[in-house]
This record gives C-alpha cells, sequence and structure tokens, in this order.
C-alpha cells in the first residue's frame, strides 16, 4: 500500500540526492500495511517527485529520537526541535530506497 506526504522541496530534493535518511513526522498513518510513500513536493514546487520504500518508522521521545537519526536527518537540531515544539515524542520514517520519476 502507498501513501502521498506533501515534503518541503529542500527536503524533498534531500531524499533523493541520500543525504536524507528520514522523514520527520509529529504522527504517521495507522495503516500498517504501508509501505511505500509518494513524495509531494509542496509549494512553490507542487508536483509529484517521486517515492520511497519504508525501511522502518521510529518512535521515541525527542532527545533519542535526534540521537537515533541526526547524522542523516538533512535538518538542523533547532529545526528538528521546533518542528516537535510541545510534543513528547516523534516519528521518524527510515528511508530504504528512494525513487525519482522522470
Amino acid at each position: 500500500m502507498k501513501v502521498l506526504l506533501s515534503i518541503k522541496p529542500e527536503f524533498a530534493e534531500k531524499i533523493f540526492n541520500g543525504t536524507k535518511k528520514y522523514e520527520f513526522r509529529r504522527s504517521v498513518f495507522k495503516n500498517q500495511n504501508v509501505k511505500t510513500v509518494v513524495v509531494y513536493a509542496s509549494s512553490p514546487v507542487q508536483k509529484v517527485m517521486g517515492e520511497f520504500e519504508i525501511e522502518s518508522i521510529i518512535n521515541h521521545d525527542l532527545n533519542e529520537l535526534w540521537d537515533l537519526t541526526k547524522d542523516y536527518s538533512g535538518i538542523t537540531k533547532n529545526f528538528f526541535f521546533d518542528y516537535f515544539i510541545n510534543k513528547d515524542k516523534g516519528y521518524a520514517i527510515k528511508i530504504k530506497r528512494a525513487k525519482r520519476y522522470n
């Protein structure tokens, strides 16, 4: 099963060039059968760029989540903690294999 996620263009680009191996979310899909994420690059690009396979989904408190993912987060520590403001836990979708569409 596939889902469509809207991702900022700069982060979508990092997913497809291999420098971002985790996509962070405050919440994730409830369906356990989701194996692929279709990447929609939000404004100003506004198009589907490709897809990636999900290796795993990590759910931890924010400090542990950052420690586990920081080397391939594709974002700064400040951006990470600002994104998860007022949350105790967060999700990181680990990217297994990304494929950019033509």
